[in-house]
Protein backbone atom coordinates (compact mmCIF):
# COMPACT_ATOMS: atom_id res chain seq x y z
CA UNK A 1 0.00 0.00 0.00
CA UNK A 2 2.68 2.68 0.88
CA UNK A 3 4.56 1.98 -2.43
CA UNK A 4 1.41 2.58 -4.46
CA UNK A 5 0.82 5.52 -2.48
CA UNK A 6 4.48 6.41 -3.18
CA UNK A 7 3.95 5.90 -7.07
CA UNK A 8 1.25 8.11 -7.22
CA UNK A 9 2.81 11.03 -5.31
CA UNK A 10 5.95 10.68 -7.43
CA UNK A 11 3.62 10.77 -10.52
CA UNK A 12 1.78 14.04 -9.48
CA UNK A 13 5.31 15.45 -8.24
CA UNK A 14 6.25 14.71 -12.00
CA UNK A 15 3.15 16.11 -14.09
CA UNK A 16 3.14 19.53 -11.68
CA UNK A 17 6.88 20.21 -12.06
CA UNK A 18 7.21 19.33 -15.96
CA UNK A 19 4.04 21.44 -16.94
CA UNK A 20 4.96 24.02 -19.56
CA UNK A 21 2.85 26.30 -17.55
CA UNK A 22 2.19 26.90 -13.91
CA UNK A 23 1.38 29.11 -11.32
CA UNK A 24 4.31 30.58 -9.73
CA UNK A 25 5.62 32.06 -6.59
CA UNK A 26 7.50 34.63 -8.29
CA UNK A 27 7.79 38.26 -6.93
CA UNK A 28 7.57 41.61 -9.05
CA UNK A 29 9.43 44.59 -7.09
CA UNK A 30 8.70 47.76 -9.25
CA UNK A 31 11.55 50.63 -7.84
CA UNK A 32 11.72 48.45 -4.55
CA UNK A 33 8.04 47.73 -3.63
CA UNK A 34 6.30 44.70 -4.16
CA UNK A 35 3.29 44.72 -6.55
CA UNK A 36 -0.26 44.08 -5.64
CA UNK A 37 -2.02 41.29 -7.95
CA UNK A 38 -4.57 38.88 -7.85
CA UNK A 39 -3.18 36.91 -10.15
CA UNK A 40 0.73 35.28 -10.16
CA UNK A 41 3.23 35.53 -12.54
CA UNK A 42 3.74 32.22 -14.57
CA UNK A 43 6.27 30.44 -16.41
CA UNK A 44 6.02 29.92 -19.89
CA UNK A 45 8.66 28.60 -22.43
CA UNK A 46 11.69 29.42 -19.87
CA UNK A 47 9.58 33.22 -20.26
CA UNK A 48 8.38 35.03 -16.58
CA UNK A 49 4.67 36.09 -17.74
CA UNK A 50 2.99 38.73 -16.20
CA UNK A 51 -0.57 40.64 -16.15
CA UNK A 52 -0.42 43.02 -18.63
CA UNK A 53 -2.27 45.71 -16.93
CA UNK A 54 -1.17 45.47 -13.39
CA UNK A 55 2.42 45.28 -14.27
CA UNK A 56 1.87 48.13 -17.52
CA UNK A 57 0.09 50.78 -15.38
CA UNK A 58 2.70 50.42 -12.82
CA UNK A 59 5.27 51.53 -14.98
CA UNK A 60 3.57 54.56 -15.98
CA UNK A 61 1.60 53.16 -19.04
CA UNK A 62 -1.92 53.84 -20.63
CA UNK A 63 -3.78 50.81 -21.31
CA UNK A 64 -6.55 50.55 -24.07
CA UNK A 65 -8.70 47.25 -24.91
CA UNK A 66 -10.54 47.36 -28.10
CA UNK A 67 -11.76 43.71 -29.27
CA UNK A 68 -8.77 41.28 -28.84
CA UNK A 69 -5.65 44.17 -29.07
CA UNK A 70 -4.32 46.00 -26.68
CA UNK A 71 -2.43 49.61 -26.86
CA UNK A 72 0.30 50.93 -24.18
CA UNK A 73 0.97 54.61 -24.67
CA UNK A 74 3.66 56.10 -22.49
CA UNK A 75 5.25 59.96 -23.31
CA UNK A 76 6.31 58.89 -26.94
CA UNK A 77 6.05 55.06 -26.92
CA UNK A 78 3.07 53.42 -28.56
CA UNK A 79 3.00 49.86 -28.29
CA UNK A 80 -0.26 47.71 -30.32
CA UNK A 81 -0.27 43.84 -29.66
CA UNK A 82 -2.93 41.43 -30.05
CA UNK A 83 -3.67 37.86 -28.24
CA UNK A 84 -2.50 34.65 -29.60
CA UNK A 85 -0.02 36.85 -31.85
CA UNK A 86 3.47 37.00 -31.39
CA UNK A 87 3.52 40.14 -33.30
CA UNK A 88 3.74 43.50 -31.42
CA UNK A 89 3.84 47.03 -33.64
CA UNK A 90 6.13 49.10 -31.69
CA UNK A 91 6.47 53.22 -32.96
CA UNK A 92 5.20 51.68 -35.94
CA UNK A 93 7.62 48.97 -36.46
CA UNK A 94 6.70 45.37 -36.26
CA UNK A 95 8.88 42.53 -33.51
CA UNK A 96 8.39 39.13 -33.03
CA UNK A 97 7.48 37.99 -29.43
CA UNK A 98 9.45 34.90 -28.31
CA UNK A 99 5.73 33.70 -26.39
CA UNK A 100 2.54 35.02 -27.90
CA UNK A 101 0.25 37.05 -25.13
CA UNK A 102 -2.55 34.68 -23.53
CA UNK A 103 -5.71 35.26 -21.69
CA UNK A 104 -6.07 33.24 -18.60
CA UNK A 105 -8.90 33.88 -15.71
CA UNK A 106 -9.92 37.13 -17.39
CA UNK A 107 -6.24 38.43 -17.25
CA UNK A 108 -3.74 39.33 -20.40
CA UNK A 109 -0.15 37.11 -19.66
CA UNK A 110 2.81 39.23 -21.56
CA UNK A 111 6.74 38.51 -21.54
CA UNK A 112 7.79 40.37 -18.13
CA UNK A 113 11.30 41.81 -20.22
CA UNK A 114 9.60 43.09 -23.21
CA UNK A 115 6.84 44.97 -20.99
CA UNK A 116 9.53 46.59 -18.82
CA UNK A 117 12.27 47.21 -21.27
CA UNK A 118 9.91 48.56 -23.75
CA UNK A 119 9.32 51.62 -21.39
CA UNK A 120 12.49 51.84 -20.23
CA UNK A 121 13.49 49.91 -17.54
CA UNK A 122 16.09 47.41 -16.26
CA UNK A 123 14.83 43.73 -15.31
CA UNK A 124 16.84 40.88 -13.29
CA UNK A 125 15.65 37.97 -11.43
CA UNK A 126 17.26 36.15 -8.78
CA UNK A 127 16.05 34.07 -5.83
CA UNK A 128 12.55 34.09 -7.21
CA UNK A 129 11.92 37.85 -7.65
CA UNK A 130 11.52 39.76 -10.45
CA UNK A 131 12.99 43.49 -9.73
CA UNK A 132 12.42 46.14 -12.22
CA UNK A 133 14.19 49.49 -12.14
CA UNK A 134 12.60 51.88 -13.86
CA UNK A 135 14.39 55.11 -15.58
CA UNK A 136 14.72 57.78 -13.21
CA UNK A 137 12.51 60.84 -13.65
CA UNK A 138 14.26 63.88 -13.97
CA UNK A 139 13.34 67.55 -14.09
CA UNK A 140 15.41 70.03 -15.28
CA UNK A 141 18.11 68.35 -14.69
CA UNK A 142 17.11 67.56 -10.95
CA UNK A 143 16.20 63.54 -10.32
CA UNK A 144 13.11 63.98 -8.40
CA UNK A 145 12.65 61.17 -5.62
CA UNK A 146 8.89 61.67 -4.51
CA UNK A 147 5.48 63.41 -5.38
CA UNK A 148 4.31 64.81 -1.63
CA UNK A 149 0.90 65.37 -2.03
CA UNK A 150 -1.09 67.14 0.58
CA UNK A 151 -4.95 68.02 0.78
CA UNK A 152 -6.81 69.36 3.64
CA UNK A 153 -10.31 67.88 4.67
CA UNK A 154 -13.07 69.94 7.01
CA UNK A 155 -11.03 68.55 10.23
CA UNK A 156 -7.54 67.91 9.68
CA UNK A 157 -5.34 67.33 6.84
CA UNK A 158 -3.21 64.64 5.03
CA UNK A 159 0.64 64.54 3.59
CA UNK A 160 1.56 61.71 1.60
CA UNK A 161 4.64 60.17 -0.79
CA UNK A 162 4.62 58.92 -4.21
CA UNK A 163 7.87 57.20 -4.62
CA UNK A 164 6.81 55.06 -7.67
CA UNK A 165 8.90 56.69 -10.98
CA UNK A 166 6.30 56.02 -13.34
CA UNK A 167 3.47 57.45 -11.42
CA UNK A 168 5.33 60.48 -10.84
CA UNK A 169 6.24 61.17 -14.10
CA UNK A 170 2.67 60.59 -15.43
CA UNK A 171 1.29 63.15 -13.01
CA UNK A 172 3.78 65.56 -13.49
CA UNK A 173 3.15 64.81 -17.51
CA UNK A 174 -0.59 65.62 -16.92
CA UNK A 175 -0.32 69.16 -15.19
CA UNK A 176 2.08 70.07 -18.33
CA UNK A 177 0.00 69.00 -20.83
CA UNK A 178 -3.27 70.59 -19.41
CA UNK A 179 -2.14 73.96 -18.29
CA UNK A 180 -3.61 76.12 -20.33
CA UNK A 181 -3.92 79.88 -20.37
CA UNK A 182 -2.58 82.19 -18.43
CA UNK A 183 -5.14 84.21 -15.63
CA UNK A 184 -4.99 86.74 -13.19
CA UNK A 185 -5.00 85.38 -9.50
CA UNK A 186 -8.46 85.14 -8.28
CA UNK A 187 -9.74 87.63 -5.58
CA UNK A 188 -10.35 84.86 -3.45
CA UNK A 189 -8.74 81.75 -2.30
CA UNK A 190 -7.63 79.88 0.46
CA UNK A 191 -6.41 76.65 2.21
CA UNK A 192 -8.93 76.69 4.80
CA UNK A 193 -12.59 75.59 3.56
CA UNK A 194 -14.39 77.67 6.88
CA UNK A 195 -13.09 80.53 5.62
CA UNK A 196 -13.89 80.76 2.04
CA UNK A 197 -17.13 82.28 0.00
CA UNK A 198 -19.33 81.22 -2.75
CA UNK A 199 -17.04 82.08 -6.06
CA UNK A 200 -13.88 81.98 -4.22
CA UNK A 201 -11.35 79.45 -4.87
CA UNK A 202 -10.58 76.26 -2.21
CA UNK A 203 -7.29 74.63 -2.62
CA UNK A 204 -7.99 70.69 -3.24
CA UNK A 205 -4.50 69.75 -3.19
CA UNK A 206 -0.34 70.87 -3.46
CA UNK A 207 1.76 68.62 -5.38
CA UNK A 208 5.30 68.99 -4.79
CA UNK A 209 8.20 67.05 -6.55
CA UNK A 210 10.87 66.73 -4.28
CA UNK A 211 14.93 66.23 -4.93
CA UNK A 212 16.52 63.55 -3.04
CA UNK A 213 17.05 65.84 -0.18
CA UNK A 214 13.78 66.58 0.10
CA UNK A 215 13.56 69.95 -1.39
CA UNK A 216 10.95 70.78 -3.99
CA UNK A 217 12.13 71.00 -7.45
CA UNK A 218 8.61 71.91 -8.70
CA UNK A 219 5.07 72.58 -7.30
CA UNK A 220 1.58 72.89 -8.38
CA UNK A 221 -1.14 74.00 -6.49
CA UNK A 222 -5.22 73.49 -7.64
CA UNK A 223 -7.46 75.66 -6.38
CA UNK A 224 -11.15 74.38 -6.84
CA UNK A 225 -14.07 77.00 -7.40
CA UNK A 226 -16.58 77.52 -4.98
CA UNK A 227 -20.01 77.42 -6.82
CA UNK A 228 -23.33 79.32 -5.60
CA UNK A 229 -27.21 78.61 -6.57
CA UNK A 230 -27.75 81.50 -8.87
CA UNK A 231 -27.11 79.77 -11.95
CA UNK A 232 -28.12 82.94 -14.43
CA UNK A 233 -25.06 84.35 -13.25
CA UNK A 234 -21.54 83.44 -15.44
CA UNK A 235 -19.35 81.27 -13.93
CA UNK A 236 -15.50 81.75 -13.54
CA UNK A 237 -13.39 78.69 -14.11
CA UNK A 238 -13.64 75.65 -12.13
CA UNK A 239 -10.10 74.63 -12.01
CA UNK A 240 -7.16 76.48 -11.26
CA UNK A 241 -3.40 75.65 -10.73
CA UNK A 242 -0.93 78.30 -9.19
CA UNK A 243 2.53 77.33 -10.11
CA UNK A 244 5.02 78.94 -7.09
CA UNK A 245 7.97 78.64 -9.17
CA UNK A 246 6.44 80.90 -11.98
CA UNK A 247 4.23 82.97 -9.44
CA UNK A 248 1.35 82.54 -12.43
CA UNK A 249 -2.01 80.57 -12.29
CA UNK A 250 -3.50 78.74 -15.48
CA UNK A 251 -6.52 77.43 -16.84
CA UNK A 252 -6.86 73.83 -15.39
CA UNK A 253 -9.88 71.21 -15.93
CA UNK A 254 -11.62 68.92 -13.74
CA UNK A 255 -10.93 65.73 -16.05
CA UNK A 256 -6.89 66.88 -15.42
CA UNK A 257 -7.18 66.78 -11.97
CA UNK A 258 -10.06 63.36 -11.73
CA UNK A 259 -6.95 61.91 -13.88
CA UNK A 260 -4.36 62.79 -10.82
CA UNK A 261 -6.39 61.38 -8.33
CA UNK A 262 -6.93 58.20 -10.07
CA UNK A 263 -3.16 57.69 -10.32
CA UNK A 264 -2.68 58.42 -6.94
CA UNK A 265 -5.24 55.78 -5.66
CA UNK A 266 -3.93 53.16 -8.26
CA UNK A 267 -0.71 54.04 -6.25
CA UNK A 268 -1.57 53.68 -3.51
CA UNK A 269 -3.14 50.29 -4.16
CA UNK A 270 -0.02 48.93 -5.59
CA UNK A 271 2.21 49.95 -3.04
CA UNK A 272 3.62 53.17 -3.76
CA UNK A 273 2.23 55.77 -1.29
CA UNK A 274 3.71 56.47 2.34
CA UNK A 275 1.42 58.59 4.68
CA UNK A 276 3.52 60.91 6.39
CA UNK A 277 0.90 63.09 8.64
CA UNK A 278 -2.50 62.20 8.63
CA UNK A 279 -4.63 64.45 11.20
CA UNK A 280 -7.98 63.74 10.04
CA UNK A 281 -10.02 62.18 12.58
Amino acid sequence: MKKVFSGILLVMILIITSSPTYAATTQIKIDGVTIVSDVNPESKSNRTMVPLRVISENLGANVKWSDSQVTLTKNDMKVILKLNSNKVVKNGKTELLDVKPYMKNNRTFVPMRFIAETFGSNVDYKNGIVTIDTKPFVIDGVIVKALQYEYHATMGGVIQQIKGNGYNEAIYNIFIENKGSKVEPPSDYTWSVHSITTGGYYKGGQYDFLDQEGNSVERFDIYNLVRGYDEKLPLPPQTLIHVPTENQWYLFSDPAGQAIDQLIDRASVSGFVTVIINTVP
